[in-house]
């Protein structure tokens, strides 16, 4: 069978490195057919995918013997011949569709240019089609959806809006690099039925770019594995997850969250717990009136010293709002006690103590690292706060033993968060928080920014921590596999209430409410669970 696209023999290398970013990579997508290419991030995915609309960095240089599409060598074409090519036969899903739409354009603006470069299409025309292409993405009432800009819309409806645009006009080959990343599993899941959908209805070829092997095993008929720019390993998914050949696949399908944390202790004390809390904004309405938001509303929790409390739910349900209430940074009603600490009732400076005692880790790090200090001030940063008593070779000794308990050289404390991979900052925002010795660490959506195999080792390094010292932890998240691996308890939130808690594999063997059973099937399926 002839392949819709094909490379063959492409190298990629950039100034100053050694080896090359993409090294003789040769890849083929059929009709109707979705290809994979997995791997950690660096491994020459992005890279690769860019290259057939030449779209790659102007610093890169790269070689290939042919980029074929439907038979014919696009390698070499002119700049005229691509801006014909893409948009057109060649559609593209970015990862992060809020920096790929223009936030100055409506919906139907960026539809309609489209249409209009290729097509030559009159306004109405153009309008017409539009309404199409979101209805067939499946955006509810289509005709106020194209007077709307991207900030005015949910992440899964401007993601839908990719696809619209990307299909405008009837491409025959659909590159989807990481389409879904930063979406909540049950948004994710639709989004990428749609996609299937749309392979099956239009014959596309599909190249879809990911390092989740859930999502290759459900949706992709094809794979190839990438590792330092090379193609380690390829072959139909089914037949490569059943028996993977290369050692660095292995390691990927050993690196996803599986297992279950072991069963709560009910002799443990009561660490922390949460009684009908409420946290409520204002909405303003028109003639000066409001109304009330219940952003969390009688929520109440319970969690043991030395275990975790794993709070799961769509965006928008509650998850770090409660997080907020719980750190004091929210004002909220209710009774939230720390031990025997009555936290609401704690105001001004009152609350300092409180600090050292409870500590949090973010998302992403590199938003929460200071760019112009060093780790090693960063770290210590803390202790100038709550350890002024502590001199400044203390205070060094501190920093440098807290970053070999989180598996970093002790000298990292003299360089800066740049210098550092993702995973090695959130390892860094990790010590931060350790190094005043807290009780309870807050850690919201900790690994979902990371690479399979960084996710692992991060949670190995918490499960660690939370037995040598003791941790409470409240972990956030909406990937239902990694919270499954390290709660003993969950509550499932849904428009601020809590739907659904007890232990984690009561919840997850028998659920009971509906809209948990939604999130476990579409977080889980048979080919997930074989993997």
């Amino acid at each position: 069978m002839t392949a819709r696209l094909a490379i063959n023999h492409l190298t990629i290398n950039f100034p100053g490195q050694d080896a090359p970013a993409v090294d003789d990579v040769s890849i083929a997508l059929q009709a109707g057919r979705m290809l994979a290419l997995v791997g950690e991030s660096g491994s020459g995915k992005s890279l690769t995918a860019l290259s057939v609309p030449q779209l790659l960095p102007p610093q890169a240089h790269y070689q290939v013997e042919s980029i074929l599409l439907d038979g014919e060598d696009i390698s070499r074409a002119s700049t005229l011949r691509l801006r014909a090519l893409r948009g057109h036969r060649i559609g593209i899903i970015f990862q992060e569709p809020l920096s790929a739409l223009n936030p100055l354009h409506t919906v139907a603006r960026q539809l309609a240019e489209s249409l209009q470069i290729h097509q030559a299409l009159s306004d109405q025309q153009a309008r017409q089609r539009s309404l199409e292409l979101l209805q067939r993405v499946q955006l509810p009432e289509p005709e106020r959806m194209l007077g709307r800009y991207p900030h005015q819309l949910s992440g899964g409806q401007r993601q839908r809006v990719m696809i619209a645009i990307a299909l405008a006009n009837n491409p025959s080959v659909l590159i989807a690099d990481e389409p879904t990343t930063a979406l909540d599993v049950t948004v994710q899941q639709g989004i990428l039925d749609l996609l299937k959908e749309l392979q099956r209805d239009m014959n596309l070829a599909v190249l879809l770019i990911t390092h989740d092997l859930g999502v290759v095993a459900r949706y992709a008929e094809d794979m190839a594995v990438m590792n330092r720019g090379k193609i380690v390993e390829s072959g139909i998914t089914r037949e490569v997850l059943a028996a993977p050949q290369h050692p660095y696949t292995q390691q990927l399908l050993s690196s996803e969250p599986h297992g279950i944390a072991p069963s709560a202790d009910t002799d443990k004390p009561m660490h922390l717990q949460g009684e009908e809390v409420c946290v409520w904004f204002k909405q303003k309405r028109s003639w000066g009136r409001h109304d009330w938001f219940h952003a969390v509303d009688n929520v109440d929790f319970k969690l043991r010293q030395g275990e975790t409390l794993g709070i799961v739910g769509e965006s928008g349900s509650g998850k770090s709002t409660l997080a907020l209430a719980i750190l004091r940074l929210l004002d909220s009603r209710g009774s939230i006690r720390l031990g025997t600490t009555q936290l609401n009732e704690l105001r001004g400076r009152a609350l300092t103590p409180l600090r050292k005692r409870m500590q949090v880790v973010f998302q992403d790090p590199w938003a929460t690292l200071n760019p112009r200090m060093t780790i090693g001030q960063i770290i210590a940063e803390g202790l100038t706060v709550h350890a002024r008593e502590m001199g400044r070779s203390e205070r060094d000794q501190r920093v440098a033993e807290i970053l070999q308990e989180v598996g970093l050289d002790p000298l990292a404390r003299h360089r800066y968060p740049h210098e550092f991979s993702g995973g090695q900052r959130q390892r860094i925002a990790i010590a931060r928080a350790l190094i005043l010795r807290p009780e309870l660490l807050i850690l919201d959506e900790p690994t979902s920014a990371l690479d399979r195999s960084i996710q692992h080792q991060v949670l190995e390094l918490l499960r660690d921590l939370q037995r040598r010292y003791n941790l409470s932890y409240v972990f956030i998240s909406h990937d239902l596999k990694v919270v499954r691996s390290i709660s003993h308890h969950l509550i499932v939130m849904r428009h601020g209430h809590v739907v659904e808690s007890g232990p984690t594999e009561q919840v997850f063997a028998t659920p009971s409410q509906d809209y948990t059973r939604m999130l476990l099937d579409a977080a889980f399926d048979e080919r997930l669970r074989q993997i």
